[in-house]
């Protein structure tokens, strides 16, 4: 503050100040001992007389253990000091002030690094937003991202160039970021002039550069995107094949490309890939195999979450994994996709098409996370864009579990709140865990892997294995969970 001593000082030590202040201090130590030599004192003998006769005096006023005490914590203290200044000056290099807190950063490097393995599937908005909140509880995060996009920046991207479409890689490497700094902001940029730039992203423009650096490798352009953002995961493509979206609506028209899929506005009969089955992602097949967690959107179903699941490799390794396995629902139903949709048109829609038979659909995933927050959508959307209703016979039929909570952002109409999405899916997650593992009679009496939790156990009380990360958060929930047998209360 201006007018304090350490402003004061502070102007003292302005550039041009300090060799003259300098001077200064030096001109009077000579001055000083010019004073002592002309009275006929040596400045070396009247220093050691005082240090001498001061120590004197100070072994005869303090006993020595007293004395040697007080000295040995003296120095410590010196010593501590300078250790801890010389840390932070060497951290604040890496640190620096406008970004993350030294705890902050050793809590996310350290901590979150030993959080759970999770492996987020869809695309487009809905799955970076999700993205912003997991990355609160662990560091070992895998977005694995559809590449179908023929609009917009990446579509004429992927027209012109040949590249995969950047544009949802783009989001999800920005929303897994450690700081919403300047670079961050760079990638989010989007040219609304200049000719060719005109409505293309920076980050997509950088993407798409560094892939054809790396000969069209677009794994080396996402590592490379992650590591200048830092980013707190991984973002792979689900295929490294180019593929075209193929829809056949309900009245037998076939429609190809996503843009012209959304803008016909029909029913969606069947979605397939042009080429078919096209290979996925190695990396992508092992870190679901690793995973301990896998969720399913949220996101547009036929554009964005479907479109991974006709990829060949990646159902089955869904369905073989043992990790825990939960699919998100949209808020709202879509123009051009969704129209008229239940949650269990939803699950019915991803079971079909991943090649799940409908009375195992536990295999794919176990629980259904249902938004029960009604939005106020009067005068501000179409009205053909409603809520998602749940209908809980259906879904149970299918051999999903129900969570219903309220998870409705106040910032975006018929979004997701990130934090609470985040939240209550590793709540459920850390408890689903602790479960013991049972059979689970769906319709018949099907046996279910001896390492997964049946829907019908109770809930776990807290137990000393908690996750420190979820307890750190301060989670607690207090709503309920619709089971195949009736309703859990949360603790």
């Amino acid at each position: 503050m201006k007018g304090t001593l350490n402003s004061r000082m502070a102007r003292m030590m302005l550039p041009g100040l300090k060799r003259w202040i300098v001077i200064i201090l030096a001109g009077i130590a000579v001055i000083v001992v010019g004073i002592f030599l002309y009275l006929g004192y040596h400045p070396v003998h009247v220093t050691s007389m005082i240090i001498r006769e001061t120590l004197e005096t100070a072994a005869d006023l303090v006993p020595h253990k007293r004395s040697g005490f007080v000295v040995i914590v003296g120095g410590a203290l010196i010593v501590c000091i300078a250790i801890y200044k010389m840390t932070l000056s060497v951290v604040g290099a890496y640190v620096p002030n406008e970004r993350e807190s030294i705890p902050d950063v050793l809590y996310r490097k350290r901590h979150l690094a030993r959080g759970p393995r999770v492996v987020v599937i869809g695309g487009g908005t809905g799955l970076s937003n999700l993205l912003r909140g997991i990355k609160m509880f662990t560091n070992n995060i895998t977005a694995i991202v559809t590449v179908g996009d023929d609009g917009g920046s990446s579509g004429r991207l992927r027209q012109e160039l040949g590249v995969l479409p950047p544009g949802d890689l783009r989001n999800c490497i920005t929303a897994l970021a450690d700081e919403e700094g300047l670079v961050t902001d760079l990638f989010r940029y989007r040219f609304d002039s200049g000719g060719g730039l005109e409505g293309h992203s920076f980050g997509n423009l950088f993407l798409t550069a560094v892939c054809a650096i790396t000969n069209g490798d677009m794994l080396e352009a996402t590592r490379v995107a992650s590591r200048v953002l830092n980013s707190c995961g991984q973002v792979l493509p689900s295929t490294l094949v180019n593929f075209t979206l193929v829809a056949e609506m309900a009245d037998g028209t076939v429609i190809e490309g996503e843009s012209h899929i959304t803008e016909a506005g029909g029913r969606i009969k069947t979605l397939s890939l042009k080429p078919s089955k096209p290979k996925a992602t190695p990396e992508a097949i092992e870190a679901i195999h690793e995973a301990d967690l896998i969720i399913l959107g949220p996101g547009s179903l036929y554009t964005s979450i479907i479109p991974n699941l006709l990829v060949e490799g990646i159902p089955q390794a869904i369905r073989d994994s043992s990790a825990d396995k939960i699919y998100v629902t949209n808020v709202l139903t879509q123009m051009g996709e969704t129209t008229g949709y239940s949650v269990g048109d939803h699950v019915e829609a991803i079971l079909s098409h991943s090649g799940t038979p409908s009375n195992l659909g536990y295999r794919l995933m176990e629980a259904v996370l249902v938004n029960d927050q009604t939005p106020d959508l009067e005068g501000k959307l179409p009205e053909n864009i409603k809520p998602v209703v749940l209908d809980n016979d259906r879904v149970r039929e299918l051999g999903v579990v129900v969570i219903k909570r309220s998870l409705l952002s106040q910032k975006s109409i018929g979004h997701h709140d990130p934090d609470k999405l985040a939240k209550t899916i590793m709540l459920w997650h850390m408890r689903h865990g602790r479960k013991q593992p049972i059979k689970k009679a769906i319709g018949k009496t099907l046996a279910k892997p001896a390492t997964k939790a049946s829907s019908t156990a109770p809930v776990a009380t807290n137990s000393d294995s908690t996750d420190s990360s979820l307890v750190a958060a301060g989670l607690k929930d207090t709503s309920t969970v619709e089971t195949n047998n009736g309703t859990i209360s949360g603790s």
